[in-house]
């Protein structure tokens, strides 16, 4: 079978780069996008742009030939006379790799910069980027901001000539694993990972019953260890959870305690995992882990966990606010949510084993 090169390629062997820098749930579920590229172009160079502190969400994926960091702290001020040579250097180096094929998955203002800096001969994206986003582009996609966000990624990798493959796999690391593995205090035991921060007040359940839903899980036999996991400066937003663990040892506190890489390697071997709207949970589909997710105003059809509708609880009504800024609308609606209902689901996939993905991995 004669392998496909991208248009306008002149090379033996194509160089490829995803542009597809963050948030870090985002970074996760675009994963399809390099599976469905390297099985159509099997020989290529496929290097995928990311933030530095979100790299080890791919950097083991089997289909990648190697990451491009960008070092946002580092650069994130471009603006500033003593930053702005650094951006011109680092700008330089995306040209010097000589790329065939761009793909901007971000579709923002940044990313369209890499796209454009690259001076690759095809540099696909969003015909509706946001801030400009399309300016740099060669070849703008119509993809209509309806679809989810990974149905609209695949169809870059459609324009490039790549037929969609619905693999959202993840790979972590040896030494996370073998971390993961290590960790006393869940050593040979299943324990139900519990995320239970967001970044937006609006997508929060109310901390308290995070605490109330590790006891029911406990308490029923479903799992022996709950661990909490976040970001040291999210622990506000689980107080109660967090001083059940100072008094049930069966409660892991893992706030702050975690890289990327090794909150991917405790949700590879949780038994379940339960969170809001965040990056844990696209992991969770990443590793096919059964899952109960909690979502307010999000839109869940966009930007959900992909093929796990079965697995979402989001409790709208008419008159609803569907914007996920409005701090006080959101969590009406996350208050609708129970506790019952979200250890029914998860209890139930735990107990009866169904296959937790609608996908095909």
């Amino acid at each position: 079978m004669t392998e496909p090169s991208p248009p306008h390629s002149s090379a033996a062997r194509p160089r490829i780069l995803i542009i597809r820098p963050s948030a870090l749930g985002d970074v996760c579920r675009s994963v399809p996008v390099l599976v469905s590229l390297r099985k159509a172009f099997p020989t290529a160079i496929i290097d995928w742009l990311v933030q530095d502190t979100f790299a080890a969400a791919i950097e083991n994926h089997p289909d990648l030939s190697g990451v491009v960091s960008f070092p946002r702290a580092k650069l994130g001020a471009w603006y500033l006379p003593t930053v702005a040579p650094e951006v011109k250097r680092y700008l330089d180096d995306l040209a010097r790799r000589g790329y065939d094929l761009v793909l901007d998955c971000q579709g923002l203002f940044r990313s369209g910069i890499f796209a454009m800096a690259t001076r690759a001969p095809r540099r696909i994206g969003f015909e509706n980027a946001a801030e400009l986003g399309w300016l740099g582009l060669t070849d703008r996609v119509e993809a209509p901001r309806d679809l989810h966000t990974v149905d609209r990624m695949l169809l870059l990798a459609q324009a490039a000539g790549a037929e969609p493959v619905y693999d959202l796999r993840l790979y972590s690391g040896p030494a996370d694993k073998l971390w993961a593995e290590r960790v006393p205090e869940i050593a040979g035991r299943p324990y139900v990972v519990i995320a239970p921060t967001t970044r937006w007040p609006g997508k929060q359940w109310p901390g308290e019953r995070f605490a109330q839903l590790a006891g029911t899980l406990l308490s029923c036999g479903a799992c022996e260890r709950i661990v909490l996991v976040g970001s040291a400066s999210e622990r506000e937003q689980a107080v109660e959870a967090i001083e059940l663990s100072s008094r049930d040892p069966r409660v892991v506190d893992m706030f702050g305690k975690t890289s990327v890489g090794q909150l991917m390697a405790l949700i590879e071997r949780a038994a379940g995992v339960v969170g809001c709207d965040s990056a844990a949970v696209h992991m969770a589909v990443g590793f096919n882990r059964p899952l109960a997710a909690l979502y307010g105003p999000t839109r869940v059809e966009r930007v959900g966990p992909y093929g796990r509708s079965a697995q979402v609880i989001q409790r709208l009504i008419p008159g609803d606010t569907r914007d996920h800024k409005d701090a006080a609308g959101g969590q009406r609606i996350m208050r609708r949510i129970t506790v019952d209902e979200v250890a029914e689901l998860l209890i139930g996939q735990l107990t009866s084993k169904p296959a937790a993905s609608q996908l095909q991995y």
